[in-house]
């Protein structure tokens, strides 16, 4: 048991909790701590929102502890059990580097160069360097050949992540990079901070001991790269980038194109000794053309009996010359695809929008985009999709507008926008059927979820919006497409769509509420929230979006920016005269300040959602969810009043909530849920054997649901109910 009476006890003992605050049972905690931290300093304390202010927080409790043996006792209770390292079995070895090019030739500079700063004497300073060179020269082999080779000097695993995405609004940032990197070191996802310094923080203590190595590939910028960097003396990070990075303190290693003399080999490993010589006559024009540059030499490498058809480089880029050469070889439907697939740096390329783009049939669509790969103009990404290089996507890009024209572009790109937007609302309504929807797309499903437009060909999101076998598939799905969904919302307000900006951004609650995707829908949350007053099919959509934004802000530890959000949908739902939507946001507006240990302006607000729902008429939208909401509100209000020390209060809201959802054959859950705030409430109250038998009734509930997370955490709570041993 953690020691209510040091420091640096409290002080770890605070940042588990707020640690632990991504999952369900860790803001339970979270929440009660918030009310036994404001018992024991004797005044309500906001939640600290860093290692400083967890830090003098501690301080305070530990000199009203040692003041007062009761709150020693209160604080003391809730630290035993306390979840105080989040580290994961160190059995769990990640393995997440890609295989490298199976023909590698010369690099001994730059491998070198590698070696020098991966296996110098630790001297405290990070071991870090980047490889940076022009498109198509081979930055990204060269970290993966490298990597391969040296694997065995790191016996912890490696760490890969491409850092490459469809525009600069959807690149990961450092704080998605980081919640991948921990998801890959197997902290359970609950256990991931919400807050970017505590997942930098905890990544760091992670690798303090280990011997592992990281590759960034596909770098943009410094501050994508400087908070996943770390002194640990056993760890080597290899950023790859087009150019070094201002901000970035690491080893440059600049990456030339090959001479002529291992180009030829290369070219020899490729095709073979006899092919290359009997292009002897054309060889010198191929290795002009191509300038050095490995992509462009692998693309020439099929066609090298025919490359003295193909004008000389001249001092042009070698992979746009030899990309040009194999887009002239393509048939017309081939050619047609290519250029209109890359509209948009789409982070990935199915069939289905692209069958869409083109308008075509999803099976022509699969069999090109192949062929396309075939020719070296796409690249297999490892789910099967496909992805184009910056500089192809580019040349495509140049050739759609100079033969399709800027009309028959556009309304390509609306087409696969269009795609990506029914695709969404399909699977969205398929995982999260009982929530209320705003948008007519969601009103034409049919009672399956699948809209009876659709005729299958892949022009309204195809066979992977059709039906799901179960509300996890569905999820399944729309995680798998969250990036493309993203961007396609990000192009619709380009085009000055408001409707497809808030209708895509919409159906991505359910990745909100069940994958935690947070960091990957924000930027189309707020590109919801700035098309919402243009948005004309339904007044409650600039409600939802302000709603829907602040609740991936809760989740991101953006606490006042969310707050500033969930003001605006109350008012954005008044002026539409819709009560159960500024209820709803009134409502969350109190769960903010309940995770932030305001409890008194919590229960300010779920005391005016309340008002709000009473108000709500026979014939007003919303009217048969009022008792549910108004029970909901009920445990709320509860929770708040426990937070406060007013636990008879507390009790009889809660105890109203229970009476609810106990009547309610279909609410299982959420009244274990009550019975696990009645038993934290007496718990906090001192009144550890009443608490006991309200933990058993929650868990006999939740063992039927397979509710482990939840029952869990009923566990350690039901040893915090033990009194202490002499």
């Amino acid at each position: 048991m953690l020691d209510p009476l040091s420091v640096s006890a409290v002080t770890t003992f605070l940042g588990s909790v707020g640690a632990g605050a991504a999952g369900e049972s860790g803001r339970r905690l979270c929440e009660a701590v918030g009310g036994v931290v404001a018992r024991v300093a004797g005044r309500e304390v906001t939640a600290p929102a860093d290692a400083a202010a967890r830090e003098a927080l501690a301080a305070v409790l530990v000199d009203q502890a040692r003041s007062d043996p009761e709150r020693a006792r209160a604080l003391g209770t809730w630290m035993s059990g306390a979840p105080t390292d989040p580290r994961p079995d160190r059995r769990h070895v990640p393995h997440t580097l890609p295989a490298s090019v199976r023909f590698f030739t010369d690099r001994k500079g730059p491998l070198a160069a590698l070696d020098r700063e991966a296996f110098r004497k630790a001297d405290g300073r990070p071991r870090i360097a980047v490889l940076y060179g022009p498109e198509g020269v081979g930055t990204s082999a060269l970290a993966l050949h490298w990597g391969g080779l040296q694997a065995h000097r790191y016996p912890d695993g490696t760490l890969y992540a491409d850092l490459r995405a469809g525009s600069t609004s959807t690149a990961p940032t450092a704080t998605a990079l980081l919640r991948h990197f921990l998801l890959k070191l197997h902290v359970p996802q609950e256990r991931v901070p919400p807050a970017a310094q505590d997942r930098a923080e905890l990544f760091r203590a992670l690798l303090a001991d280990r011997r592992l190595l990281v590759v960034l590939d596909h770098a943009r910028t410094a501050a994508q790269v400087v908070p996943l960097v770390t002194a640990a003396p056993g760890v080597f990070t290899v950023v790859v980038a087009r150019r070094p990075l201002t901000g970035l303190d690491a080893r440059p290693v600049l990456v030339d194109p090959l001479g002529d003399k291992d180009a030829k080999r290369l070219l020899v490993d490729l095709v073979g000794k006899q092919t290359v010589a009997a292009a002897r006559a054309t060889l010198p024009s191929v290795l002009e053309r191509c300038a050095g540059s490995p992509f462009a030499l692998r693309a020439a490498a099929t066609d090298l009996a025919g490359a003295a058809t193909a004008p000389p480089a001249a001092g042009g880029d070698p992979v746009r010359t030899v990309v040009d050469g194999l887009y002239r070889r393509l048939a017309a439907p081939a050619a047609r695809v290519y250029r209109l697939a890359a509209l948009r740096a789409w982070p990935a390329l199915d069939p289905g929008p692209v069958a869409a783009a083109a308008g075509i049939g999803e099976p022509e669509a699969r069999d090109l985009l192949a062929e396309l790969a075939q020719h070296g103009l796409l690249e297999p990404a490892p789910d099967g999709r496909y992805r184009f290089r910056p500089a192809v996507r580019a040349h495509a890009a140049d050739a759609a507008a100079r033969e399709d024209g800027v009309a028959a572009c556009a309304a390509a790109l609306r087409r696969a926008i269009e795609w990506y937007v029914s695709f969404a609302v399909r699977a969205d309504h398929a995982a999260l059927p009982q929530r209320w929807h705003v948008g007519p797309r969601y009103d034409r499903l049919g009672a399956d979820g699948v809209s009876g437009a659709d005729g299958g060909d892949g022009a309204d999101g195809g066979a992977l919006a059709g039906r799901y076998d179960d509300e996890g598939a569905a999820i399944a799905a729309l995680t798998a497409e969250a990036d493309n969904i993203v961007e396609a919302v990000l192009a619709a307000e380009e085009f000055d769509d408001p409707a497809a900006v808030c209708e895509g951004a919409e159906a991505l609650w359910a990745l909100q509420l069940k994958a935690g995707c947070y960091d990957t829908v924000l930027p189309a949350l707020r590109a919801g929230v700035r098309a919402a007053p243009a948005y004309r099919g339904d007044p409650r959509m600039a409600g939802r979006m302000h709603t829907q934004l602040a609740l991936a802000l809760i989740e991101s530890a953006g606490y006042e920016e969310a707050g500033r959000e969930l003001a605006a949908a109350a008012r954005a739902e008044e002026t539409a005269g819709h009560l159960r939507g500024r209820a709803t946001a009134v409502e969350t507006l109190g769960l903010l300040r309940l995770r932030e240990w305001r409890f008194a302006e919590a229960l300010s607000c779920f005391e005016q959602a309340g008002l709000l729902l009473a108000r709500i008429g026979p014939d007003d939208d919303g009217r048969e969810d009022v008792p549910r909401a108004t029970a909901l509100v009920e445990r709320h209000q509860g929770r708040a009043l426990r937070g406060l020390g007013r636990f008879e209060e507390a009790r009889q809201r809660l105890d109203t909530a229970l009476a609810y959802f106990e009547q309610t054959t279909d609410e299982p859950y959420n009244a274990a849920r009550v019975l696990t705030d009645l038993a934290e409430t007496d718990l906090m109250a001192g009144d550890a054997p009443a608490a006991l038998p309200l933990i058993d009734r929650a868990a006999a509930l939740l063992g039927a649901q397979h509710a482990t997370v939840h029952l869990d955490y009923l566990a350690a709570l039901r040893l915090r109910c033990r009194p202490e041993q002499p």
